[in-house]
Order: C-alpha cells, then sequence, then structure tokens
C-alpha cells in the first residue's frame, strides 16, 4: 500500500513539473511592442530579444530598440545582458559607440559593475575613455577608489601601474569645447587618487596652446601660486579671479603667497588665496607661522569663551563636540587657522559689529528668507560686510544666495548668513546639513551667525568636508 501511494505522488510530482514547465514556455506575437513596454515580464522580454536576434531584416529602429534595453530604467539586468550580447555579436562597432555614450550615465549600480566586467573581459581598450569618464563622476554609493568598477577594468585591461598615467593622457588630449566636462572629471579623478603633485608639476611644466585655455590657467596657477585647483568648482574659481576685471587682485596675490614658505603652497586651496592677501594686509606674522603654532594660538583663543551649537543639523552624531576646534584638528589646515584667525580678528572691529547686527535685526523682522553675504576687504584692505538680496524668496530657514554673491565671493574671505529667526536662538546656532552641502558645492570659507540674545551673536566656521569650529560670541557695540 505505501508503495503504491509513493508511486502515485512521484506521477503527480512528474505531471505537476511538466505542467509548470509548459506555463513558463512563453508566448510573444510582436516582440518589437513586447520590448518597448518595459512592464513586461523579464521572459516576455528575453524572447523578444531571442525572436529579434535570429531576424534577419532588422533595421536601425530595431537597433536603437535594443540599444534601449542597455541603458533605460526598469528593464532587469539578465534582459540588459542578452540585449548587450546581441549588439555585440551584431555590430561590435556599433556597441562601443554605445557604451561609450551611455557609460557615464548608467545610474543602476549593479548593472554598472557587469558592463565593467564585460568590458575588461573582453579587453575592449576603445573604451578607456567611457570607463575614466564614468569613474570621474562623484557616485552616491561611497565605494573606495581601487575598488570602482571602472578602476577594476581598467587595472585588469592595463595594469595597476599604468591607470593613472592613461587618465593624464585623457586630459591632456580632451581640449574639444564639448570635452570640457570629460577634462574636468579627469582632473578631480586625479586628486581623488592622490596625484595632487604630479598634477602640480603636469600644469607648471606645460607648454599649452593659444586655444588650450584651461591649461593655460591652470599653468599660471601652478607657476605663480605653486598650487592648483582641487576639482571642477575650484577650476571654475581659478577661472573668474584669471578674468582681466580682477586683475588687481591676482596681482595682489601674487605677490602675497610669495611670503608663504613655498613648501606650504602646494596644499593652498582656492579658498585660501583671499585669506594670504588679508593676512599680508592684517596678520603679516600668519604668513610664516606654522600650522601647529596656529593651532595652539587659536586653542588659546577659544577655550575660555562661550560656545552653542545646533542641536538639530540633520547630521548624525549632534553634539556639543560638534564644532570644537579639537574635534577637527586632524583635518585642519594652515589655511583653515589662518582664516580663523582673520575672522576673529574681523569680529574686533566694532564697525564691523555693528554692520553684522544691524543687518541681523533686519533679517530677524523679514520672515520670507534668511539674509546672507559677504565678508571681504575694501580697496583700502579694510574688512567690509557687503549685503546680498536672496535670489528667491522660500521661507525663514533658507537663505538662496544669488549669482551675484558667487560673484564677489571669488575674492573674498567668507560666505556668511543668519539663523536669527528668534532672538533667543541658542538650538539653532550653527550651520545645518543645508548648510554643510553649501560649503561642499562651493568650497568657501563660510561662517554663520546665530543670535543668542539681542545683543548677542554666536559665530560659526565651516567649509567642506564636515569642517565646524565654533568661534564662540561676539557683543553689540555700546550694549
Amino acid at each position: 500500500m505505501i508503495m503504491k501511494i509513493r508511486a502515485t505522488i512521484l506521477v503527480l510530482l512528474a505531471a505537476w513539473s511538466f505542467i509548470s514547465l509548459a506555463a513558463c514556455e512563453t508566448t510573444v506575437t510582436n516582440p518589437r511592442a513586447t520590448l518597448a513596454d518595459r512592464d513586461r515580464h523579464d521572459n516576455s522580454h528575453l524572447k523578444s530579444i531571442e525572436m529579434l536576434s535570429l531576424d534577419p531584416q532588422l533595421d536601425e529602429t530595431d537597433f536603437k530598440l535594443i540599444e534601449g534595453v542597455v541603458w533605460r530604467p526598469r528593464y532587469s539586468q539578465r534582459v540588459r545582458r542578452a540585449a548587450l550580447d546581441v549588439l555585440w555579436r551584431s555590430d561590435p562597432e556599433r556597441t562601443i559607440v554605445l557604451l561609450r555614450r551611455q557609460l557615464p550615465r548608467m545610474t543602476d549600480w549593479p548593472w554598472l559593475i557587469e558592463v565593467c566586467d564585460w568590458i575588461a573581459d573582453r579587453n575592449i581598450v576603445q573604451l578607456d575613455p567611457a570607463l575614466v569618464s564614468s569613474w570621474g563622476r562623484p557616485r552616491s554609493i561611497r565605494t573606495p577608489e581601487s575598488e570602482r568598477p571602472e578602476c577594476i577594468a581598467l587595472v585588469q585591461m592595463h595594469g595597476n601601474d599604468r591607470v593613472a598615467d592613461l587618465v593624464f593622457e585623457l586630459f591632456l588630449s580632451s581640449k574639444l569645447p564639448s570635452q570640457r566636462g570629460l577634462r574636468q572629471r579627469c582632473w578631480d579623478l586625479l586628486h581623488r587618487i592622490g596625484e595632487r603633485d604630479r598634477l602640480i608639476a603636469l600644469a607648471s611644466n606645460a607648454s599649452p596652446a593659444e586655444d588650450d585655455v584651461l591649461l593655460i590657467d591652470l599653468h599660471e596657477a601652478a607657476s605663480v601660486f605653486g598650487m592648483v585647483p582641487t576639482n571642477r568648482e575650484e577650476i571654475i574659481w581659478l577661472q573668474k579671479i584669471r578674468m582681466p576685471e580682477r586683475q588687481a587682485f591676482w596681482d595682489e596675490a601674487a605677490v602675497a603667497v610669495q611670503q608663504v614658505p613655498a613648501e606650504r603652497r602646494s596644499s593652498l586651496e582656492m579658498r585660501d588665496i583671499s585669506v594670504v592677501v588679508a593676512a599680508v594686509r592684517h596678520r603679516p606674522e600668519l604668513l610664516t607661522t606654522s600650522r601647529q603654532k596656529l593651532m595652539q594660538q587659536t586653542e588659546r583663543v577659544l577655550q575660555p569663551r562661550r560656545h552653542y551649537h545646533e542641536t538639530h543639523p540633520g547630521l548624525p552624531g549632534s553634539n556639543d563636540a560638534r564644532e570644537r576646534l579639537r574635534t577637527h584638528a586632524s583635518k585642519l589646515t594652515w589655511g583653515d587657522l589662518a582664516a580663523m584667525q582673520l575672522a576673529l580678528e574681523a569680529m574686533r572691529f566694532p564697525q564691523v559689529r555693528s554692520h553684522l547686527f544691524d543687518y541681523a535685526d533686519r533679517d530677524h523682522l523679514d520672515e520670507s528668507t534668511e539674509y546672507g553675504g559677504i565678508i571681504s576687504l575694501d580697496e583700502a584692505g579694510r574688512f567690509e560686510v557687503l549685503e546680498f538680496l536672496p535670489r528667491e524668496r522660500t521661507h525663514d530657514l533658507r537663505f538662496n544666495a544669488p549669482q551675484t554673491m558667487f560673484d564677489s565671493g571669488y575674492t573674498s574671505l567668507f560666505h556668511f548668513h543668519y539663523h536669527v529667526r528668534d532672538y533667543r536662538n541658542a538650538d539653532h546656532a550653527g550651520p545645518g546639513l543645508g548648510d554643510m552641502n553649501y560649503a561642499d558645492n562651493t568650497r568657501a570659507n563660510c561662517l554663520v551667525l546665530s543670535f543668542i540674545n539681542r545683543n548677542m551673536l554666536n559665530v560659526d566656521f565651516y567649509r567642506h568636508d564636515g569642517v565646524i569650529v565654533d568661534l564662540g560670541t561676539i557683543d553689540r557695540p555700546g550694549s
């Protein structure tokens, strides 16, 4: 009896397997329409690709349809892989053109990894520029540079020692206006993989052609300042201060930077150039003071001061230590410390404080926006506060900086804005997440001033890479 039951079960299982296989057999009557419909099942897409691959009458529209599967959203990886294999068998040159154009734009991380592996397995060196361009784009997924799929593919095809050279060569050869974005990504990438010293030497020794405007600017920066911009934003910054209308600032900066010890110049950033110019005017001893000594001096000034911090910054780990000098000791550069010294110097002038408090009062009354501006040097070399109306009024917790402020900021010391919605605003005395994103994007030295009470403002220095230092409070003159 038991044997009969087992035999019956086996027969039923076999029958069920046969029915399941039959059910999985996919029928497609119109492969083109089915493949174009991204909501169809993977099996229908795969069957459509198989049918089209066997069709000897494929035309331009069919190829574009299959190409779209490789990069358009809402197709699975196995469907994309099948489409890519069909294209490669049909027309390798056309496939290379497609990937050269679409690889840097791919946002599906698992698919990007697979495509890079696919390229490396076939040793398609013609796609080196596409791999470099894709690698040069920052991605939301934080991955060490050596573990980026584009880097792994380049190493597999060329060897680890050749990768940096490939990026250099691509930067030098990409001179067309249409390649400007690629060139800037190469430059940014070379900094990210630790080639800054080599870039300074490259720019300094270059003999750029008359039409190679970017390399001319980089050569001037390396020759005059002993440094080069780090990324796209700083390249734009360099190009702005190289314009004829800012020639006086360039000339003054060229002289001022020569007073900075040569070994320190290569570590300067674009935001440090205005700091050096201001130091010559107000604190020339800063130029030759070591970073370590500046750290000690700044700590002595800040230690006895009253400090407040943003309690809801939108960032993890909100606490008082987040805005203290020692917390960021390993990141702080000579330029950071010199900038903080100059901020403290500027706040000693009653005229500067009076302007800042008057502007803060007006911001407090205006509930449609935050206010902001620039702290710079005037033509006589004195600290001055420049006001800028927001480009649009969103709400009382946001300042939308106008382009005129950015234009002035290229030769200024600090971008600043207020947190003065209430006169007692100590819980928001410091930059929030949006402010830190602004610093990351502009790479400027920034200040935020927050009311502690009607006659006291808290001042915070911050810049890119999460550096925030509470500089203490300032009092309203005459209060």
